[in-house]
């Protein structure tokens, strides 16, 4: 029984590669998400600092607005976690790049004049990040893994049928395997290349 594959959803029918009933990209046990989860951070706390300092060169905000700013900015691709912004922005006080003050009861943060001369120093990442955000945006490129997953779940139908035939013998196996490897080493260079291009650690 061959698999009806809708790209935009993943793999359904009678019976998926990864369980029965429909499954999809969104939720549902069995379902593309389930493999990669949420959409992963797309900054370390090396980068945030930038993000957090541009956030601040608008104007003063506590910590919780800085997260807004950044969500925003990013198109809501993008929203750093308070354990990540809040020790950057004592960090960056430590390092004399932003100060902290008393506003209406509240810890808000202002930019120093150092912080800009950071800021402008790494302009460019800034700017590097936010125009891969908005061309990253995950909802945006869902059809796109789709259409990605939907020639894995070809791969294993073609993996069932060949079996079926018995057609997988232990050549064959061998030589699938070697492609295989290729393959993966291509994929696993590829992402490792893109990692280090935006300053991502492993």
């Amino acid at each position: 029984m061959f698999w009806d594959f809708d790209y935009r959803f993943g793999p359904r029918g009678p019976r998926g590669p990864f369980g029965r009933g429909h499954v999809n990209w969104h939720g549902g046990p069995g379902g593309w998400g389930d493999w990669f989860g949420d959409p992963p951070p797309r900054a370390e706390r090396g980068g945030v600092r930038y993000l957090v300092l541009d956030a601040l060169a608008e104007r003063s905000r506590h910590g919780y607005e800085v997260i807004q700013s950044i969500e925003e900015r990013s198109g809501q691709t993008y929203r750093p976690s308070p354990g990540v912004v809040y020790p950057t922005l004592q960090m960056l006080e430590e390092l004399g790049h932003v100060k902290s003050v008393e506003a209406e009861g509240r810890k808000v943060y202002e930019i120093t004049d150092a912080g800009r001369e950071e800021l402008k120093a790494n302009r460019a990442f800034v700017d590097e990040f936010y125009e891969r955000s908005a061309d990253q945006s995950w909802e945006r490129h869902a059809q796109d893994l789709g259409d990605v997953m939907r020639r894995v779940a070809m791969l294993m139908k073609t993996f069932k049928h060949a079996k079926r035939r018995g057609l997988l013998t232990a050549s064959v196996l061998s030589r699938i395997a070697k492609i295989l490897d290729r393959a993966v080493s291509e994929i696993a260079e590829l992402i490792d290349d893109e990692s280090e291009k935006f300053g991502h650690r492993r």
